[in-house]
């Protein structure tokens, strides 16, 4: 029987950027942080409730490619926040790549607002707010 959504795991070119962004700019907690034998970093980040595993391999990584329409893929990752307003002007003070400013959601239903950034690596992070 299912009890929760464990983790989703991505790869990043840097490890310390990734976990200043993910923890410090988005407020992930850093669980656990390995270095392999080979060069390679591991994390597992806290996202209050489920865990976001980031994998920094020891060469590093190309920039993300969006999935195009019509591919198979993940499309992004969607971050629950109390303001996203609020958040979105630290990230944009921060100097984060800001693609999409808060707005009302086209999903109402289950979202109020939402706004869109690219972590460094280019990743796509959707800022989401539930409505009260």
């Amino acid at each position: 029987m299912l009890k929760s959504f464990e983790h989703v795991g991505m790869t990043v070119s840097d490890m310390d950027r990734a976990i200043e962004f993910y923890c410090t700019l988005l407020g992930l907690r850093l669980h656990l942080r390995k270095t392999a034998s080979d060069g390679s970093h591991i994390a597992f980040l806290d996202a209050g409730g489920a865990m976001l595993e980031v994998f920094a391999p020891a060469d590093g990584a190309a920039r993300a490619v969006d999935v195009p329409e019509g591919v198979a893929g993940l499309r992004h990752l969607t971050f629950l926040f109390e303001n996203i307003d609020e958040t979105f002007a630290k990230l944009e003070k921060a100097g984060v790549e800001l693609k999409e400013r808060p707005r009302l959601a086209i999903n109402r239903e289950i979202l109020h607002k939402v706004a869109f950034v690219r972590d460094p690596d280019g990743i796509l992070i959707e800022l989401a707010e539930r409505a009260n």
